[in-house]
């Protein structure tokens, strides 16, 4: 498999080093005119074949700057009328929610408070561009994650969770050369375990096949692409064009086409907000939630799952001394984490020895991607070394 050079002595392949360093594709892409939406007033009317006279009541609704840091975009499709009442999306997500047993005053307040949380999350995280439709989306987010897990976690012969450890480490390490947005991270890792179960695929072409899950996350999820060339360089010229291309159809033959996916990442980012989490917290979930992409055993929980698994386990860890305005926000962003307390106590297992042993592992590319400064050095803390036992769990030898 070919090499980045992240965990070892050989330097960083950077295809956008330059004398004059460029921008990253996100940035460079949100430094463009930004194109407005045409709003009208109420009772207006335009008839066809006319100019419209803009009057003074009418306005423009221009789509606010999306984070450079975060990079979050999320597109919606536009929802039948019929179905999409304010009482209809309240009583919907209102069951999806009660499924954890829970204070009946909290399940009754729900509808308003969490609302309302969602829709003043949202807007600050700058999301959406209309907080108007912030309750649409995430209450599709919340239906939708369904369709995101895996029945099981099994891998065909002869793949292992070693093997496609190593492939998704490697893909990290591509997918910073090209300085992509995490969104197109989660997507690549969904479409490739999706892929191994659907598509017939032999070790030598295994490199070969993640780089193409990599390639339509990022048509999906990117404004600028990488050329094929590029790609095929990546990997030291080991497969033409033709073959990546080739595979390029396949994959999306056996996907059919379907490439959505509701990454865990903007659960734990709009469950932070309504926390009102600090940022080493949001920092320290953020790794625990990237480590979860080289557990195979994660394939199999709902997105909102395992985001709610990381930000408990990083409150845990760091254990930031607890305000009554904190502890209230907690419990509203809580409500959000369906499932049992066994599933999400499993999860944070899972995340708690990936995160105590990740600075041995030979798969380190998280583990270096997230001690920078730019990211507060979260992955060095002393105290993910003994997260497990915060768990009731040994921690490993080093």
């Amino acid at each position: 498999m070919a090499r980045t050079g992240f965990c070892d002595s050989r330097q960083l392949l950077d295809l956008h080093m330059t004398e004059d360093r460029q921008a990253p594709l996100r940035t460079w892409a949100n430094s463009c005119v930004l194109r407005g939406r045409r709003v009208f007033a109420e009772k207006e009317e335009v008839g066809s074949g006319q100019h419209y006279k803009p009057s003074q009541e009418s306005r423009w609704v221009q789509r606010l700057p999306i984070s450079a840091e975060d990079g979050i975009i999320m597109d919606y499709a536009p929802q039948d009328e019929s179905i999409t009442s304010d009482v209809y999306e309240e009583e919907a997500l209102l069951k999806y929610l009660n499924r954890l047993p829970g204070p009946p005053s909290l399940r009754e307040l729900m509808p308003g408070l969490l609302r309302r949380e969602v829709e003043v999350a949202i807007s600050k995280l700058g999301l959406l561009y209309d907080q108007t439709y912030a309750w649409d989306i995430f209450s599709d987010m919340m239906r939708s994650q369904l369709l995101c897990t895996l029945p099981n976690a099994d891998l065909p012969k002869p793949f292992t969770d070693t093997t496609r450890a190593i492939l998704v480490d490697w893909l990290t390490q591509v997918h910073e050369v090209f300085q992509f947005s995490e969104e197109t991270l989660y997507l690549a890792v969904h479409l490739l375990n999706r892929a191994l179960r659907l598509i017939k695929v032999s070790i030598t072409g295994l490199q070969l096949l993640g780089v193409v899950c990599l390639f339509l996350a990022a048509k999906k999820e990117e404004c600028l692409l990488p050329e094929v060339s590029e790609l095929c360089y990546l990997m030291e010229n080991a497969y033409s064009k033709k073959q990546l291309l080739r595979m390029e159809r396949r994959v999306l033959t056996g996907l059919k086409f379907d490439l959505y996916y509701c990454p865990p990442l903007h659960f734990l980012l709009i469950s932070a907000s309504i926390a009102r989490c600090s940022d080493k917290v949001v920092w320290m979930a953020r790794y625990l939630l990237e480590l979860s992409l080289l557990e195979g055993q994660c394939v199999v929980y709902l997105p909102v799952q395992l985001a709610g698994a990381a930000l408990r386990l990083a409150r845990s860890i760091l254990q930031e001394a607890p305000t009554p305005d904190g502890e209230t926000a907690w419990c509203i962003a809580s409500s959000i984490h369906i499932g049992s307390e066994a599933a999400l106590l499993s999860i944070m297992q899972i995340m708690a020895m990936a995160a105590a042993r990740a600075h041995a592992r030979e798969t380190r590319a998280t583990f270096i991607k997230f001690s920078t400064i730019q990211t507060l050095h979260v992955s060095m803390h002393p105290a993910l070394k003994a997260a497990p036992g915060l768990l009731g769990l040994s921690c490993p030898q080093t």
